[in-house]
């Protein structure tokens, strides 16, 4: 399930949605799979449901869910949404990178990091 960190300074909207990413990424959340609704969600994460509605509408425009009226969201099948979730993670790591990199990290020392967090993933 979808963990909030109230404290991270991560606004809960982009928390959710990237929670969201990760279930359907980890093959949780098929497509085709229906959310819950907006109500609901708030209720189970204890967050406002304009919080809710606006994680739901960032996925739709970005292709990764769909809404029918009268119906709800579902994850959507899509290349689209594929895509979307990729040049979202190609985005994250390059900021992460230009921002190590601003703080005087190397290259070097970036692919370390890259190298331990592969073999950690293994495990």
């Amino acid at each position: 399930m979808i963990q909030l960190d109230y404290k991270s300074g991560v606004p809960i909207y982009d928390q959710l949605v990237n929670g969201i990413i990760r279930l359907k990424m980890l093959g949780a959340l098929r497509p085709g799979d229906s959310l819950p609704s907006v109500r609901s969600m708030a209720f189970k994460l204890s967050i406002n449901p304009n919080t809710v509605q606006r994680a739901y509408q960032l996925l739709e425009e970005r292709g990764i869910i769909y809404s029918a009226p009268g119906k709800g969201s579902f994850i959507a099948d899509n290349k689209e949404g594929d895509d979307a979730i990729h040049n979202m993670a190609v985005q994250d790591f390059k900021s992460a990178v230009n921002d190590a990199l601003l703080k005087g990290l190397t290259s070097a020392e970036l692919t370390e990091i890259i190298k331990s967090i592969q073999k950690e993933d293994k495990r």
